[in-house]
Formats: C-alpha cells, structure tokens, sequence
C-alpha cells in the first residue's frame, strides 16, 4: 500500500484541474440559464430571450417618446423585443422626414410670399419721374440740353461770325448794326436772360431726380438687408435642426447594423 501512495504534488494537480473543471461548468451553466431566462415585451406581450430584447434604459428618448404615445404604461424597467423597435425606429425616422418636408415647404412658401410682397421693389425710378413731368418741363429739358451741347456752340459761333461779317464787309454802306453791334449784345442778353432760368428749372429737376434715386436705393438696400438677415435665421434653423436630426438618425442606422450583425453572427 506504501508503494501505491499518490504523491502530494499529483495530488494538488487533480484538486486544482477537479475544482477548475466544475466552475467551468458552473459558468457555462449560468451563462445557458442567463441565455434561457426570458423577458416579457410591453408591445406585443410576448416573452423573449436576452439577445432578443432591449431594456428601457437603452432607448433614446426620442423614441421613447414615440412609444409612451402609444404605451402609457412604458416605464424604465420595461423591455422592448427587436422587431418592435425597429418598428418605432422607422416610424421616428418616418416623422423627421415628414417634419423636415413641412419645413421646407414652409420656408418655400415664406420665400415666394416675400418675394410677392417686394416684387415691386426695385423699380425703375426715371420712368415714373418723367410720367410726372409736364409739356413746359419737357421743353425746358430739351432746351438745357440742346444749350449744353457743342452742337449749340458751332451753331451760335456761326451765327456771330455770321452777324459781324454782314454788317462790316458785305453792307458797308448802311449797315442795320454797325460796330460795336449793339443790336447783337441786345440779343445775347436777352439770349442769356431768357436760357438762364431754364437752365436752372432743369438742374432742379435733376437735383430732384437724383433724390428720389438716392431714396429709392436706400429703400432697396434696407430691404435687402432686412431680407438677408431673414434668410440666414431661416438656414441657421435649419442647418441646426437637421445636423440634430442627421445625428439621431445615423444613430439609429448604427443601431440596426449591430442588430443585423449580431443576428448573422
């Protein structure tokens, strides 16, 4: 029997591998009843198994939302299976859609309204100026105009060339304005009396004009601006609301890609 003896040393290795083997199995065991044990889901009242359902603590509040619309009773300590989450993640995204639409339209129909309502704006400012003007303004226009012009100085040059030749060269005998022609400087004075004033009247309605161009273009500098501001409240929103929304729904796709690998695996 002496000879037969297990050295101690063996003896603590096949204590060791015994106690090993049985909390191996121990867990395996656990890990089976944890994998068996089932989970009852609040929407279809159905039990599933761990891998199959979603605890309540895990579920953006954004969703969750969606669910208590429709299950009052949706608490923490709820539990959800696979398919019908994925059923409230569809019909979340479903609503963004159509809440990003509406916006859209919104904002299209704000835009053409603004743009009904200043169409008028930016308007030519010259054609309703000279609808105003009267036959004696006109005329004074055109008078100015002919008077500031190198055609009126050619002619009005020939006529004084024109005068002073006739009355020393060809009428040398009776001259009708002898020199130093005063019957010329009788007609340049009243010439320069009469094109005066008329000068005058059409610097002042060009003054005029120049001001209701000055008004008219403030006018549409302030709209614009006032406009340019409203647009970039309008895309600042938007870029917000859908960098959000983007956000929430690329967190939802990701969501389904675990759940599409976990299944496959």
């Amino acid at each position: 029997m002496v000879g037969n003896r297990i050295p101690e040393k063996h003896l603590d290795l096949c204590t060791f591998l015994s106690l090993y083997i049985t909390t191996d199995a121990l867990g395996v065991q656990r890990k089976t009843m944890a994998d068996q044990e089932t989970f009852p889901c609040l929407v279809c009242g159905e039990h599933k198994k761990r891998n199959e359902v979603m605890p309540a603590t895990s579920i953006p509040e954004s969703i969750v939302g969606i669910i208590r619309k429709e299950y009052p009773g949706w608490s923490p300590q709820s539990y959800i299976c696979n398919a019908d989450m994925n059923h409230f993640r569809t019909q979340y995204i479903r609503e963004i859609l159509e809440k990003e639409s509406d916006e859209l339209s919104r904002l299209e129909e704000n835009i053409s309204q603004s743009m009904k309502d200043h169409e008028l704006t930016a308007k030519n400012v010259n054609i309703e100026f000279d609808r105003q003007l009267s036959f004696g303004d006109r005329v004074s226009d055109r008078l100015a105009d002919f008077a500031g012009s190198w055609t009126f100085i050619a002619l009005f040059s020939g006529f004084l060339l024109f005068w002073i030749t006739l009355n020393t060269l060809i009428i040398t005998l009776r001259p009708f304005d002898p020199f130093p022609f005063i019957l010329l400087n009788l007609f340049l004075s009243a010439l320069a009396a009469i094109q005066a004033p008329v000068i005058i009247m059409s610097q002042n309605r060009q003054e005029e004009r120049d001001r209701m161009n000055a008004e008219h273009d403030y006018q549409v500098n302030l709209n614009a601006e006032m406009e340019i501001h409203q647009l970039h409240r309008k895309i600042d929103h938007l870029l917000i609301n859908q960098g959000e929304r983007l956000l929430e729904i690329q967190k939802i796709q990701v969501e389904l890609m675990e759940d599409l690998a976990k299944k496959s695996g």
